[in-house]
């Protein structure tokens, strides 16, 4: 599929753009859309080496690119970086949290451990928490924003194959409706996205330790789930789209394939 932008490379020029968890999958692909459509991209990920190939990635298309290594659950690190990045460019124009983990899958709600549940709440939900208020503190003096925080059809539309994944998803999509009430008079646009089955590293995973689970074969259920799990550069095109101005008319939750 093609996923270049036809006509459309400026869509965010003069933006600078925060993207979290972008190491890998959706995050990588929004990284690259804002980048290639003009925007000023700060992305940000714990994943050093994944960090480094996105950057290399936007460098090998003349995109500008700044990273930081940070841990989305560290309070401290998360403001430093909303201040660092809005002295540094005097604006920011976006945020897409696209950082977050899936552990725990396939294991049943009395053996799943304390320690599992409080990583994925630390990374998936607190981590959406401290994003939105030291981005939100900076926006509201600005007087406009983008926030988009990535939620899933898990624990909004359906289940999941982790309990902590599914409630920490389901709970992100509640900070996304909830700040949109609190945000929107601060002329701050916040929207939560629920991809469908994307094939990125984390999916591909799960659906792997699915099969193992079942004592089935991975190769097969990795082919089968293919032709029909969408891509992250198809996300990425949408999430890219939602920090522009041609964006402005759209409000809340955006449900992909």
């Amino acid at each position: 599929m093609d996923h270049s932008w036809k006509g459309l490379e400026m869509l965010l020029k003069n933006k600078t753009i925060i993207i979290t968890g972008s190491a890998m999958g959706i995050g990588r692909a929004a990284a690259l859309r804002c980048a290639e459509a003009g925007g000023k991209v700060v992305i940000a990920d714990i994943d050093k080496i994944g960090l480094k190939e996105t950057e290399a990635a936007i460098q090998s298309k003349n995109g500008q690119v700044v990273s930081l290594e940070i841990d989305i659950s560290d309070a401290n690190q998360v403001e430093e970086l909303m201040v660092n990045t809005f002295k540094t460019f005097g604006q920011i124009d976006g945020l897409i949290n696209c950082a977050g983990v899936l552990e725990g899958a396939y294991v049943p709600i009395d053996e799943l451990k304390e320690s599992t549940w409080n990583r994925v709440m630390d990374v998936n939900l607190k981590g959406s928490f401290l994003a939105s208020k030291y981005v939100s503190a900076i926006m509201k003096k600005q007087g406009k924003g983008v926030i988009i925080l990535l939620s899933s059809g898990a624990g909004v539309k359906g289940g999941s194959s982790s309990i902590a994944y599914g409630t920490s998803k389901g709970g992100v999509h509640g900070l996304a409706m909830v700040l949109e009430s609190q945000l929107t008079s601060f002329g701050i646009r916040v929207h939560a996205i629920c991809p469908g089955g994307i094939s990125t590293p984390m999916k591909l995973k799960n659906i792997a330790d699915g099969a193992e689970a079942e004592g089935k074969s991975v190769d097969e259920a990795l082919m089968l789930a293919s032709e029909n799990l969408g891509s992250p550069e198809g996300v990425g095109d949408i999430l890219a789209f939602l920090i522009s101005d041609q964006a402005a008319h759209l409000r809340q939750t955006i449900f992909t394939r």
